[in-house]
């Protein structure tokens, strides 16, 4: 039997210096890249400004398809998350909203120690 599967939708953003975002969600030890599931109706990028916008008040300025990335979810025991990755310019401060309780700007060769979702660590294979 194949597990259940969250198709979700993320983001790589990188700054200046070509750091990483990643953030942690309120109640959870693991970070990930900022993104989440679309609304009935979304496209990918449509979903994507407004997960960015709710989360970390910015805006999407620019998306390009990175990959479709899958692997097992983070917080969801049992299930498979399915992500369209993109990457993609911001404007405006980031900064922590909604959900997010933490964000953190990662060298992508050498993360350090935090825990990264299994999906992060196919997306850093990919970059």
């Amino acid at each position: 039997m194949t597990q259940p599967t969250i198709n979700i939708v993320t983001a790589v953003i990188r700054d200046d210096a070509g750091r990483m975002l990643v953030v942690r969600k309120r109640g959870t030890a693991i970070f990930m890249k900022p993104g989440g599931k679309r609304e009935p109706g979304e496209d990918d990028v449509t979903a994507l400004a407004r997960e960015l916008d709710e989360e970390l008040g910015c805006r999407l300025v620019e998306a390009k398809l990175l990959g479709r990335f899958e692997a097992p979810a983070a917080n969801e025991p049992g299930h498979t998350v399915r992500a369209a990755t993109y990457l993609a310019k911001v404007e405006g401060e980031v900064a922590v909203r909604a959900e997010i309780e933490e964000m953190v700007w990662i060298d992508i060769a050498a993360p350090g120690d935090i825990r990264l979702a299994p999906l992060m660590r196919v997306v850093l294979a990919a970059l």
